[in-house]
């Protein structure tokens, strides 16, 4: 193991002094994709991921950020290093097929990275997809890969259904419990138009960690007390108390009144088809997000992809007529415009377009100056100081 470096969860922030961050400009925040994707392939390089798979990881976190899903981007990356480092994730391992049917597979990862195994496994079950109208497959032995719709983008590059899933470490409180035993538990589905498509990416729980770790980033509170259970095990908007002393993340919906048993139930169904049935740790038995030292992760996923052909026909016709329906639906708010799941998403990448790269928190700059320095590789550079 390389110990120049050994990091927990809770050296993810504030990586250099307040004095340091005071001096991170507005200017110096803005990083092109190129740049972002470039840093992350040399920090994961130097510890001796192959360059190829560095790329598909570097793709994977920066289009997160690009997409505006900041919880899952260059957040995440000093996780990947500190498990690769800490021989906790083998990058050089490839995932095999343990058994697989006309439409179905099941894989091991062999440990490898979460973005291997993820297209992997996509891949296979696009090939099924197009052979028998539908693929379903699971994986076993993985790590964290990425956002869910990387996944689903590769199902509908082909004109097909997707999506995909995966079990997380335990940070989610069942309803009714004091304890936390499901992860956030993401599950994604995407689907071509006529003209554009529908893309939902959504967590289980009321918010994904990440959305907590980014609270702590910007030193702010968390918005709602819907987001988390605090060392009483009532809802709480200390961030701080939230990621690291609290009870756990709320179910989708909170407090049993607002329905988050079916957050529960969803994060629990998401377990079954990722955890039991690709035989990977589930529940409970996932190591746990801040204290893992030595446990490697066994996550499951699953992905799906289907050919809408094999069903009624038009199908990107009738889609494209709903989406456009509810978009065209009058606003309660004249400000904020009816949108369907994907739309975000393509208001955050024309920002990134018109800013000339992604916007992150000083906090951001600063850990990751950090890093590229205990990595010995050039930091990220920022955007021209505006004249």
């Amino acid at each position: 193991m390389n110990s120049c470096l050994s990091l927990s969860r809770r050296t993810y922030f504030q990586g250099g002094s307040n004095e340091q961050a005071a001096k991170i400009e507005d200017y110096e925040r803005y990083i092109s994709r190129p740049e972002v994707e470039r840093y992350m392939v040399d920090c994961m390089t130097s510890i001796n991921v192959p360059a190829d798979r560095a790329l598909m990881l570097a793709k994977n976190l920066t289009e997160a950020d690009v997409r505006g899903h900041f919880s899952h981007g260059l957040n995440r990356l000093a996780m990947y290093v500190s498990d690769i480092q800490n021989d906790l994730c083998d990058p050089h391992a490839d995932p095999k097929i343990l058994k697989e049917g006309p439409a179905t597979g099941w894989i091991d990862g062999c440990n490898t990275l979460g973005v291997v195994v993820g297209e992997f496994a996509m891949n296979l079950a696009i090939k099924k997809a197009k052979e028998t109208g539908i693929g379903w497959v699971t994986a076993k032995g993985s790590n964290h890969f990425g956002i869910c719709q990387w996944y689903t983008a590769m199902a509908t590059r082909e004109n097909l259904m997707g999506m995909a899933s995966t079990n997380t470490s335990p940070l989610v409180t069942p309803t009714r419990a004091q304890e936390t035993v499901f992860g956030t538990n993401p599950i994604a589905i995407a689907a071509n138009g006529k003209k554009d498509g529908f893309i939902l990416d959504m967590s289980t729980s009321s918010v994904a960690v990440g959305k907590i770790e980014m609270q702590l980033r910007k030193g702010q509170a968390l918005p709602s007390k819907g987001w988390a259970l605090g060392t009483d095990g009532k809802p709480t908007t200390d961030a701080n108390e939230a990621f690291y002393n609290g009870k756990g993340l709320m179910p989708l919906g909170g407090e049993e009144i607002n329905s988050g048993y079916k957050g529960y139930g969803l994060g629990m169904l998401v377990d079954i088809l990722c955890g039991i049935m690709s035989g990977s740790n589930n529940g409970p038995n996932i190591r746990h997000w801040n204290n893992y030292v030595g446990e490697v992760a066994n996550l499951g996923h699953f992905f799906v992809a289907i050919d809408p052909d094999y069903f009624a026909p038009d199908f990107k016709d009738r889609l494209q007529d709903l989406m456009d329906h509810l978009r065209q639906l009058p606003p309660a708010d004249p400000a904020k415009p009816v949108l369907v799941p994907g739309d975000p998403e393509e208001i955050a990448m024309k920002e990134v377009a018109q800013n000339g790269g992604i916007f992150y928190t000083t906090d951001h700059i600063v850990t990751y100056r950090s890093l590229a320095e205990k990595l010995n590789v050039r930091p990220m550079q920022h955007r021209t100081r505006p004249q």
